[in-house]
């Protein structure tokens, strides 16, 4: 599987807020870990261009990110700023 216990556990700590592998539930966790679902996602679909399930996943996922990252906006501008710039990802 490309997504396992550790790799969650590897990305809730490192993006966290509490930078604790147990915070879970903060928009900067859930943003990386969408990311990553993103990413393995679009390889995916590079070789499979038909798979037109896993397309309108990701279609839903980017905008879950987006939806969240729209919040974290609001709430915290720079808070929303480190997570872009860690991730590497643009609006």
């Amino acid at each position: 599987m490309y997504l396992d216990s550790t790799k969650k556990e590897e990305l809730f700590s490192k993006h966290g807020k509490a930078r604790s592998a147990k915070d879970t539930g903060s928009a900067e966790s859930q943003i990386a870990l969408f990311t990553y679902r993103i990413n393995h996602l679009t390889g995916h679909l590079k070789t499979n261009h038909k798979d037109f399930t896993t397309s309108r996943a990701l279609k839903m996922l980017v905008g879950k990110r987006r939806r969240l990252l729209d919040y974290l906006t609001k709430i915290d501008i720079e808070r929303y700023r480190a997570i872009i710039k860690d991730l590497g990802i643009r609006k």
